[in-house]
């Protein structure tokens, strides 16, 4: 039932998402996409998709990224992400070998949404990721967990409904605790984190950021009339120019009127 749930509060993000029209009162300048060469020599990107994200819901922001000359990858996570976070990056661990075998490439980098945030982290902080991902970009990622799990339980569903993931991005849960202990941006990686005040799923949206010296970027701050829900992260034209400019690690000047 929480899955079907799940499935339905996506689509009403996705139809609010299209049927909204976003402005702003000014438009800081469009950063460049990075010279055909750059690009070309660039880590290859893996998109980590979030809880019962389906890797085509993912080809809008993969299609941006190959349009620019990226070498893109979709990771959708084992079971749709509905089972054990430490066990999803674990096989994460294993595909991220994968593209670097088919690739070449020493290390990659990682644009991940919501949950596929926490498990690429886990896979930095706990299994010695650090070594192969150069850049690392959350999308909506309850970093410091959601209180929409915490009334799913509230509300007498259980706890979570027997969803281990949700049970795991519950704010105070024991894995959100091991994961935020120390030092919230290991390694050399280059931390970034994008919300959106008008998210759904991540309760309070200050939860999406991390320490420790990450790139922390509300939209709302530089394009305050910019209307961005959960699943829009993955599908807005200024959310994806703050990608981009992450990933050649630029300043944060987002595009308030991208599409």
């Amino acid at each position: 039932m929480l899955l079907r749930k799940t499935a339905l509060v996506l689509a009403l993000a996705t139809v609010a998402l299209l049927a909204s029209t976003a402005t702003a009162t000014a438009a800081p300048a469009d950063p460049a996409p990075a010279p055909a060469a750059t690009v070309a020599a660039a880590n290859p990107v893996i998109v980590v998709g979030g809880l019962s994200g389906v890797a085509v819901a993912y080809e809008p922001i993969a299609a941006r990224l190959r349009g620019d000359g990226y070498r893109t990858f979709i990771y959708q996570l084992p079971g749709l992400g509905l089972g054990d976070i430490p066990t999803s990056a674990r096989a994460f661990a294993t595909y991220v070998n994968q593209v670097r075998a088919s690739t070449g490439a020493a290390t990659v980098d990682v644009v991940a949404h919501s949950e596929g945030g926490l498990v690429s982290r886990y896979y930095l902080k706990r299994l010695g990721g650090t070594a192969t991902v150069g850049r690392y970009v959350s999308l909506g990622t309850p970093q410091y967990g959601t209180y929409v799990a915490n009334i799913v339980a509230f509300l007498g569903l259980g706890s979570c409904a027997g969803i281990v993931a949700c049970q795991q991005m519950t704010i105070g849960s024991t894995f959100l605790a091991d994961l935020n202990d120390g030092d919230d941006t290991p390694g050399a990686v280059r931390y970034t984190t994008v919300r959106t005040l008008q998210d759904e799923l991540v309760r309070p949206t200050g939860n999406a950021t991390v320490n420790d010296g990450a790139t922390n970027v509300l939209i709302q701050a530089y394009c305050p009339l910019r209307v961005v829900g959960h699943l829009g992260l993955v599908l807005d034209g200024t959310a994806y120019t703050i990608v981009r400019g992450a990933l050649v690690d630029g300043q944060v000047r987002p595009n308030c009127l991208a599409l």
